[in-house]
């Protein structure tokens, strides 16, 4: 029934003579050279900071795994917990049970001790370092993730239930943002895009009388990106970035707060980035809750109550790592690669495989896609997927299809073995 399924109700595909010899003559692993071998210096620098014998746990196999992957792992192209550097890793194995000769590990160290104080330290200076955050900003290191921050925006930024917010609306977490919003004030939807484009500047309707302007910059689920931020004029712009944050250079003057929780780029789940200007702390209306309220942050360096100690921490380590390979300008050329390829794939399957994004705001970062024909081979692909070391490729519960979500940490090794993957399912499946 397959083979009779096969001969007749799909076209045959052949992948461009370009793309085929690209892949399978060259081979994944001279391509993740090429791409990523003018670090190495950098990572040899970061890597030797790890000096409890990685090299060899690294041997480690286990069934299902990556063949290029140590330590038994599988490509993960999680939308969140996604996967963080191996050497990041490595290092915080390492540093586990005795942080710094401290005696402890992190887990265990007091907040108010030298020695955590010494890692926010760095962990907010090297932050600052990457985005270039102008000295009039506050970094804070809140809980309760980005979902928390559609609460707290309003709740600082507004100063009653008849103040008027604006909102840009192109996905689903643009939409939950605008639900919390209206517990605290007078939402207006600017423009509300189809999930699969963003709404063109002229005709959104910004209120003169709004307190700040939001949007999400990267929809993890749809896969839609704001390329350049919105142009607002002299209204305060709140920005969404839990899913591209540091992904690309960002001029942090143009907002006045920016949000992300640090799951999908930057570190384990458990703490949110907020950089705030400023001027914008110390406003917030008498109903808010007190860890909602940006001044009890900024007042004390993020050190009200017990932060999330170790997120925190491995975010300074990828922050360290991500400027030693050469700051944010290198990240995002290296995620346009990635990204290029894998569209480029999708895009000369000859309709094999769908992309519902419109080209000039496809993510960098989530990559969403269809078999347009039949459902049963996305399920299929995503089984197949899985047995060859890719995982959670399986889309959102409410669009489906397969979503791969290729951030920071995805090495150029990954997105190439599903690409090939792609392919040779594309091929067999025709």
């Amino acid at each position: 029934a397959k083979r009779e399924r096969k001969s007749t109700r799909f076209p045959s595909i052949q992948f461009p003579l370009p793309l085929r010899r690209f892949f399978r003559r060259e081979g994944s692993m001279v391509i993740a050279n090429v791409k990523l071998g003018s670090k190495a210096a950098a990572r040899s620098k970061f890597a030797s900071k790890c000096v409890r014998g990685s090299s060899q746990r690294r041997s480690v196999v286990a069934v299902g795994a990556a063949a290029s992957q140590p330590y038994g792992r599988v490509w993960n192209f999680s939308a969140g917990p996604a996967c963080l550097p191996i050497d990041v890793l490595e290092r915080a194995q390492d540093e586990l049970l005795n942080w710094g000769d401290s005696g402890v590990s992190v887990m265990e160290m007091s907040h108010r001790g030298k020695e955590f104080q010494s890692i926010i330290a760095r962990t907010e200076g090297n932050l600052r370092t990457l985005l270039n955050v102008p000295d009039n900003y506050q970094i804070l290191f809140a809980q309760g993730g980005a979902s928390t921050q559609f609460s707290s925006v309003p709740l600082n930024l507004t100063t009653c239930q008849e103040d008027v917010v604006d909102h840009i609306v192109t996905g689903s977490w643009s939409k939950k943002a605008v639900a919390e919003a209206k517990r605290y004030a007078r939402v207006n939807v600017a423009a509300t895009g189809d999930n699969a484009s963003i709404p063109p500047a002229g005709t959104w309707a910004l209120s003169d009388e709004a307190k700040y302007v939001h949007y999400c910059d990267n929809e993890t689920i749809q896969g839609v990106e704001f390329q350049v931020p919105p142009a607002v004029g002299d209204k305060i712009l709140v920005a969404d970035m839990s899913s591209n944050f540091c992904s690309r250079p960002v001029d942090v003057s143009k907002f006045g707060i920016i949000y992300a929780g640090a799951q999908k780029n930057i570190g384990p789940a458990g703490v949110t980035i907020v950089i705030v200007r400023e001027d914008l702390i110390g406003n917030a209306r008498d109903i808010t809750p007190t860890m909602l309220d940006y001044k009890t942050l900024a007042d004390e360096n993020s050190l009200y109550n017990t932060p999330p100690c170790w997120s925190i921490y491995m975010c300074g380590l990828v922050f360290e790592k991500m400027i030693e390979d050469g700051g944010l300008a290198a990240v995002y050329k290296s995620n346009r690669s990635k990204a290029g390829i894998l569209y480029d794939i999708i895009d000369q399957s000859n309709g094999f495989y769908s992309c519902p994004t419109e080209h000039s705001v496809r993510s960098l970062m989530n990559v969403p896609f269809t078999i347009p024909r039949s459902a049963d081979l996305e399920k299929l692909f995503i089984e197949e997927a899985s047995k060859k070391g890719m995982v959670q490729l399986k889309g959102h519960r409410s669009v489906g299809g397969m979503r791969a979500s290729i951030y920071n940490s995805m090495p150029h090794d990954g997105v190439v073995a599903l690409t090939e993957f792609m392919m040779e399912f594309a091929e067999r499946n025709a």
